[in-house]
């Protein structure tokens, strides 16, 4: 990153998605720090990037561009065009780039070859690609909002990589067509889903009939703004019916400002205001323990549980009142992209395992559990594929009853 040598002060503001840092001098701002793993490494960061500058309250000028980009980063509708930047020590080219993707309205997008095109540097892509690597004014300079080609999502050098880049898109309200881009090697699951079919095929005849006749890997990543507000939605929708936990998470969510559960807002909720949205007591108790770990840190802040290997982030998520191991494990399968999960303790997947090897008898969690060693490091596709073999078996069932 660049760093100017005008930087006096700089400071760490609360965002939605997380805390990030900004610093100035006299001609304005001359860098947005996106969080790192939590407050701390922020701050940090920041020290090490400016040393002889202090960290102070922000003067009003500067608090007025972090109310603009803690509100962009609500989803509201905020103009950051204004915002001053001082561009002492930024390349010229790399002054062309900038120019033009702070143009880049909010919820729309331009490729690296289209910004190239559009500064004169046709054939540059690269080029742009790189002066955006080097961007020191996130978000204020939108560098999230420029793709790669074919509207693959691209790199991005900030903590959190493609995740966070596309957490931002999310939060613009860019979507992307989940059939192609988010399976075609973009790095959303941390892996390549035609390696791990390759493997699976390889390793198992018969796991290899099943992708056969279920056809390509289609699993869905879930969002959410954060651990807490995930973790939340799991508890809430523990034991329910699908239509029942959309219908109470949703009066749930109705309680907080803009429908953000958060941990500090939940431990000033009373108990009627959670038992009229539904939550049974044990719930309430449940995501009461959630609410008080979230705060004081114990909870990882979604940063940090990317950086944790799977053990090491079940072990701290089943410390939570009402959060268990199978809990935990779709939190990695279907929030993390996490490529080698085997929920050994889910009916469904050894209903499943049971249908696809043709076992009479219905298999323990031990039998599933050492047949899917085979299938390392991709259980987790193995995983998908055992859930459709319980699918496809209902279908049948059904056809034969017609």
């Amino acid at each position: 990153m660049i760093r100017t040598m005008t930087t006096e002060a700089f400071t760490l503001f609360d965002t939605a998605i997380g805390p990030c840092g900004v610093a100035w001098g006299r001609r304005g701002l001359t860098s947005l720090q996106l969080p790192e793993a939590d407050a701390a490494e922020t701050r940090a960061r920041m020290a090490r990037r400016f040393p002889d500058a202090r960290e102070i309250v922000p003067p009003p000028g500067v608090q007025r561009a972090l109310d603009r980009i803690v509100g962009l980063l609500r989803g509201e509708p905020s103009d950051l065009s204004e915002i001053p930047l001082d561009m002492e020590g930024v390349p010229p080219f790399h002054q062309r780039v900038y120019e033009i993707t702070r143009a880049i309205p909010p919820g729309e997008t331009l490729s690296y070859g289209e910004v190239a095109a559009r500064i004169g540097a046709d054939g540059g892509a690269r080029a742009v690609g790189q002066a955006l690597g080097r961007n020191p004014f996130a978000i204020i300079v939108p560098c999230h909002r420029v793709l790669a080609a074919g509207r693959k999502v691209g790199g991005f050098s900030a903590n959190g990589g493609i995740a966070t880049k596309r957490k931002l898109l999310a939060i613009e309200g860019v979507k992307f067509d989940t059939a192609l881009p988010l399976f075609d090697g973009d790095g959303t699951f941390g892996f390549d889903p035609d390696t791990a079919i390759a493997h699976l095929r390889e390793a198992d005849t018969r796991l290899a009939k099943l992708i056969d006749a279920t056809g390509p890997f289609r699993m869905e990543l879930k969002t959410a703004p954060n651990l807490f507000a995930a973790l939340a939605e799991a508890i809430v929708h523990q034991q329910l019916t699908g239509k029942a936990a959309a219908t109470i998470h949703g009066r749930v969510c109705a309680l907080f400002p803009r429908s953000r559960p958060t941990a500090d807002r939940l431990l000033r909720l009373t108990d009627p205001a959670l038992r009229g949205a539904g939550l049974s007591r044990s719930k309430i108790l449940s995501l009461r323990d959630l609410a008080k770990r979230a705060a004081d840190g114990s909870v990882p802040t979604l940063a940090q549980a990317h950086k944790m290997d799977d053990e090491a982030l079940i072990e701290r998520l089943v410390e939570v009142r009402g959060i268990g191991r199978w809990t935990a494990e779709m939190l990695l399968m279907f929030h993390f992209g996490r490529p080698d999960v085997l929920p050994v303790d889910d009916y469904g997947i050894r209903k499943g395992f049971g249908y696809a090897f043709r076992k009479r008898k219905f298999p323990s969690q031990e039998v599933v559990a050492k047949h899917g060693e085979r299938w390392k490091p991709y259980r987790t596709v193995a995983s998908w594929y055992l859930w459709r073999a319980v699918e496809k078996a209902g279908r049948v069932k059904r056809a034969a009853a017609d």
